[in-house]
């Protein structure tokens, strides 16, 4: 079955992200990606939204509702039910994902390098986000981690793998969602991504290019209002969608990368929205 890299552009908007990823945008264009609108669960925050995309469920079903209340996920969730139908998991991710899904003790001076096939997340980069600011919220770098995240696909062929930044949050809590620094953010992210999606798809996988929510002009997230709420979701695959889809729910995007995995959702999460594409007939 397909592998499957998730790119979670975090803090991306929308509308922010329609203006400034020309690569992504021109890859649509020219029929070598697909672009949806989606929309995500509430309250839109990350911790929330991580675990959200990753089990399908609404945070007053999964249970973490706030940043303040990150603990391991308690939840059936694509990294858990990846690794017990026998698949192989990587990341690299920010500290929260180790929090969720390694249910470790973090010690940003030696979990930042991780390699244990017990755990849900096997094969992983972690870093935190001490000293983040305006001043250094570029490191680690877009293309630092697009070549971390290569590496993991290259030595460890992971069937699923989660490649997460936190650039474009950092910049629009600092300077808003409607700031030169934000979307000249979101600009870096898509330039790392022009480079390295081609070599993730030569590698065999399927990339998908999502948010976990966007950013306000007020420096903010987690309410109601369409800049925070609506996420674009970029599809470099043969998968198909149901016919006439022009927005996505962010619920379901766990059963699509299981589905496309071969792996089973379980009961409870959001149908998914991706479908394999049948092999042709001999």
């Amino acid at each position: 079955m397909t592998r499957v890299i998730l790119v979670i552009m975090d803090g991306a908007g929308y509308q922010a992200v329609l203006s400034e990823c020309g690569w992504l945008e021109g890859a649509v264009r020219l029929g070598h990606a697909r672009r949806w609108k989606m929309h995500t669960a509430l309250p839109s925050l990350s911790g929330p939204m991580y675990e959200t995309i990753h089990t399908g469920l609404w945070p007053h079903q999964h249970g973490i509702v706030s940043n303040e209340g990150m603990r391991a996920s308690s939840s059936p969730n694509v990294f858990s039910l990846a690794r017990a139908a026998g698949k192989r998991t990587g990341a690299v991710a920010q500290s929260y994902f180790h929090e969720l899904y390694v249910n470790d003790r973090w010690d940003p001076l030696r979990a930042v390098e991780h390699h244990d096939e017990s755990k849900d997340i096997q094969f992983a980069r972690f870093y935190s986000m001490e000293g983040y600011g305006p001043f250094n919220a570029c490191a680690p770098a877009e293309i630092d981690l697009c070549a971390q995240a290569t590496l993991i696909m290259e030595q460890h062929a992971p069937d699923y793998m989660l490649m997460h930044t936190c650039s474009a949050d950092t910049l629009g809590h600092t300077f808003g969602g409607d700031s030169m620094e934000y979307r000249r953010q979101i600009w870096h992210i898509d330039n790392a991504l022009s480079r390295a999606i081609p070599v993730w798809r030569d590698l065999g996988y399927d990339v998908l290019v999502t948010a976990d929510h966007g950013m306000t002009a007020d420096k903010w997230h987690g309410g109601t209002v369409p800049e925070a709420t609506e996420v674009p979701f970029y599809l470099f695959s043969d998968a198909v969608v149901p016919t006439g889809t022009h927005e996505l729910s962010q619920l379901g995007i766990a059963a699509s990368i299981l589905t496309l995995m071969g792996v089973e959702p379980v009961e409870g999460m959001v149908d998914a929205f991706l479908t394999i594409v049948p092999p042709p007939e001999e």
